[in-house]
């Protein structure tokens, strides 16, 4: 039996899956920010005309599901799977969001690493003939998401330099069949690292080095090169965990040019970010907002979109636990 596995982690797609369709929605901080007016939609009320913040993010995700099928001329009877995750417990964003819709789904818990590991994972559902077309569909939402991690927001918490903003965010990208368009051609499953690092406030640290091994199994799998993408991008690091990766990467002989989501999403001059954007929805709705519609455009050929999520949860931090993280690739070519 032939494989499409390379080396230690990587996989290549013998029938690359296209993207059909594709949309991003954010909230009003980040239409204030640099890529303001390249997402697919923005909204000025971030409770998306919800009584709770938990609901405002199962809307938003509806409205970017809707948005993608709009583009991609599909309704929900053409999805033979959804793969779809967040940062709420029990993923209630994504779940409640499909509810109802006879969409056969299949839950994600990634952290801010869910949009490279749906992606993934629809991209091996469509290559292998499991799926005609998959959905790959996370999101993130600055209030819900500081109400279960770290203070309600009407406490007023100081935050700590390092700290990142939650980006009020969704991603949703159809994958399909098709010759031509923008593939996935390849991906490198991330392994959990953990080096120690017990600050929930200093997420781009604990990242930083899961960045690193993927892009260092990816490189040594697919024999290949950052000169060899026409751009790398991590999400999301922010301003600190982007450096610490850089420095890794220069230690380790590796020049390479890596843009990050969280620093990328926000002016962290302007805008009170401290280090810059996080969340599930910062990678997705950068990915499928500017950078899809750049690939589209014709200004990208080839791109390596590597997710980054910390694995923590509100009880491990309690409890004193040091953060796991990962780190999933995929990489997508303009044919």
């Amino acid at each position: 039996m032939g494989t499409n596995h390379m080396g230690r982690q990587s996989i290549r797609f013998p029938q690359p899956p296209v993207v059909r369709g594709f949309a991003s929605v954010a909230g009003k901080k980040e239409r204030e920010g640099p890529l303001g007016d390249q997402f697919t939609a923005t909204v000025q009320d971030t409770t998306f005309g919800e009584k709770s913040w938990e609901r405002a993010e199962r809307r938003m995700q509806q409205m970017t599901l809707e948005l993608a099928l709009e583009k991609a001329g599909l309704t929900d009877a053409d999805l033979d799977a959804a793969f779809a995750g967040d940062l709420l417990n029990q993923c209630i964003g994504s779940s409640f969001s499909l509810r109802n819709r006879g969409v056969p789904t299949l839950g994600l818990y990634g952290a801010c690493s869910t949009m490279a590991e749906s992606l993934l994972l629809a991209a091996m559902s469509v290559s292998g003939g499991y799926a005609r077309t998959a959905l790959a569909m996370t999101s993130s939402h600055f209030a819900s998401s500081e109400r279960q991690y770290r203070f309600p927001l009407g406490y007023g918490g100081q935050r700590t330099p390092t700290s990142q903003w939650t980006v009020t965010g969704a991603g949703a990208v159809l994958l399909g069949g098709g010759e031509r368009g923008i593939r996935i051609t390849a991906a490198t499953i991330g392994s959990i690292v953990d080096r120690g690092i017990c600050d929930a406030n200093n997420m781009g640290a604990a990242m930083a080095p899961a960045a690193f091994a993927t892009l260092h199994a990816h490189f040594d799998d697919l024999h290949c090169a950052p000169e060899d993408y026409d751009v790398i991008i991590t999400g999301d690091l922010g301003r600190l965990g982007s450096e610490i990766l850089h420095g890794l990467l220069e230690k380790d002989g590796i020049h390479a040019d890596v843009q990050d989501c969280g620093v990328m999403i926000f002016d962290t001059r302007r805008q009170d970010v401290h280090c810059g954007g996080s969340g599930c929805g910062c990678s997705a709705s950068v990915l499928c907002g500017p950078l899809l519609s750049r690939m589209e455009r014709g200004e990208l050929r080839r791109l390596l979109f590597c997710g980054t999520g910390a694995l923590l949860s509100p009880l491990s931090t309690q409890q004193g636990e040091s953060i796991p993280a990962v780190c999933h690739a995929a990489v997508l070519e303009r044919s």
